[in-house]
C-alpha cells in the first residue's frame, strides 16, 4: 500500500508539473482555455458565496491555515524529528498540492496574453505624446479639485466610507470598458482585510485572495488613493494578475466613474506615473507641469505619502523583496517595477480620446 501511494504522489505531482507547464509556456492556450473559459466560472462561483459576507473569508482562511500548520508541527515534532524524509515527503505533496489550487483559482492568469498585444498596442510612446498625456492630466487634476474644493491651497478630503466606496468601485465595473472584461461583475466582492494592520507594515494596500476571490483592501488607507485601490483589486478579481495591467484598469474604471472624487482619484493616480517619466526625460518639462498645479493637490500627494512613512519598518524592505521574488517567478520579469510600466497603457488610453 505504501508504494502505490507513493506512486500515485508521484504520478499526481507529474500530472500537475505538466499541467502548470502548459500554461506557462503557451499564453495563447492559458487566454483562450483559462482566462477567457474556466477562471470567470471560478471566479463567479466564489463572488456569490462569499461576496454577501460583510467580512473576510480568505483572512480567516489564512489565519486556520497557518494555526492548522503550527499545530501540526508542535504535536508531531518528535516523529518530524525521528523520520525527517518522510516529514519532507508529505510537506512537499501538501505543499505542491496547496501551489496548484493557487493556480487553478486565479494563478494561471498570471501567464495570459499580455494587454498590450490584446490591444494591439505595439510602438512605444513618443516624449511628445507623454508630454501631450501629462497636460490632458494636470488639466484634469485642476479641474478636478476646483470643483471638489474651492481652495487652492486645500487638498480634497474624502469623506466616504468605505462600504461607499466598494459599492462605487463596483458600479464603475458594471458600465461599458474599452476592454471587453471575460464576465460580467454581478456579484460585489471587495472587503477590509482583517489583516489590515500586517498589510500597512509591510506596505501593501491591498491584495487579492486567490483561495476565495476575494478583493482584500486595507482598511487603515487614507486619503486618493482607496478609491483606485479598490478598483486595482477588483481588476485583480477581473482575471487580470499582472500589476501594471491591474493599475490600468483601476484607472480607467475609477475614471469613468460619476463620482468626481474617483475621478480625482484616477487623475492623481495616473498623473503621479506620467510626471515620474516625465522627470526622467525632461527636467525642464517636469518642472513646468509641477509649476501649474493647484497647491491642494500637492497636499494630497503629501497626505498619502506620509501615511505610509510612520510606518516605515526595518522588516518592509524584506517583505517587499518576497513579493518581487514572488513575481518574477510568475512572469512579471521586473518583479515589483512592473507597477510602474503602467505608464504605456495609460498614454495610449490618453491619445485615445
Amino acid at each position: 500500500m505504501k508504494v502505490k501511494s507513493k506512486v500515485f504522489k508521484g504520478t499526481v505531482i507529474l500530472i500537475l508539473v505538466a499541467i502548470w507547464f502548459l500554461f506557462r509556456n503557451f499564453p495563447h492556450i492559458t487566454e483562450k482555455f483559462y482566462s477567457l473559459f474556466l477562471y470567470p466560472i471560478i471566479a463567479q462561483i466564489f463572488h456569490f458565496l462569499f461576496g454577501w459576507l460583510p467580512f473576510s473569508v480568505g483572512d480567516i482562511f489564512y489565519t486556520v491555515l497557518i494555526g492548522f500548520v503550527i499545530f501540526y508541527l508542535v504535536k508531531n515534532r518528535k516523529k518530524i524529528r525521528q523520520q525527517p524524509i518522510i516529514f519532507l515527503v508529505k510537506a512537499t505533496f501538501f505543499g505542491v498540492q496547496l501551489i496548484f489550487v493557487f493556480f487553478l483559482l486565479w494563478g494561471f492568469n498570471y501567464f495570459r496574453l499580455p494587454l498590450e498585444k490584446s490591444l494591439k498596442i505595439s510602438q512605444e510612446h513618443s516624449k511628445v505624446a507623454l508630454f501631450r498625456s501629462t497636460q490632458k492630466l494636470v488639466n484634469k487634476a485642476n479641474v478636478l479639485h476646483l470643483q471638489l474644493t474651492l481652495n487652492a491651497d486645500e487638498k480634497v478630503v474624502y469623506k466616504q466610507s468605505l462600504q461607499d466606496i466598494y459599492q462605487e468601485a463596483f458600479r464603475c465595473f458594471s458600465t461599458d470598458f474599452i476592454i471587453p472584461l471575460a464576465f460580467e461583475y454581478r456579484y460585489k466582492s471587495v472587503k477590509n482585510s482583517l489583516y489590515s494592520p500586517l498589510l500597512t507594515y509591510m506596505g501593501y494596500s491591498g491584495y487579492l485572495n486567490p483561495f476565495t476571490n476575494e478583493a482584500q483592501v486595507n482598511a487603515l488607507m487614507i486619503g486618493y488613493s482607496l478609491p483606485v485601490t479598490a478598483c486595482h483589486e477588483i481588476a485583480h478579481q477581473m482575471g487580470y494578475a499582472a500589476e501594471n495591467e491591474a493599475n490600468f484598469i483601476g484607472y480607467v474604471m475609477a475614471k469613468q466613474s460619476q463620482d468626481l472624487y474617483f475621478q480625482y482619484s484616477a487623475t492623481l493616480f495616473a498623473l503621479k506615473y506620467l510626471l515620474a517619466e516625465v522627470r526622467k526625460n525632461d527636467t525642464q518639462k517636469y518642472n513646468e507641469f509641477i509649476g501649474q498645479l493647484r497647491q491642494g493637490i500637492f497636499e494630497n500627494y503629501k497626505e498619502v505619502r506620509q501615511f505610509w512613512q510612520q510606518y516605515q519598518n526595518p522588516a518592509e524592505p524584506l517583505f517587499k523583496a518576497s513579493y518581487d521574488a514572488f513575481l518574477k517567478a510568475n512572469n512579471q520579469q521586473e518583479g515589483i517595477r512592473s507597477y510602474d510600466f503602467v505608464t504605456k497603457l495609460i498614454i495610449w488610453q490618453l491619445e485615445q480620446e
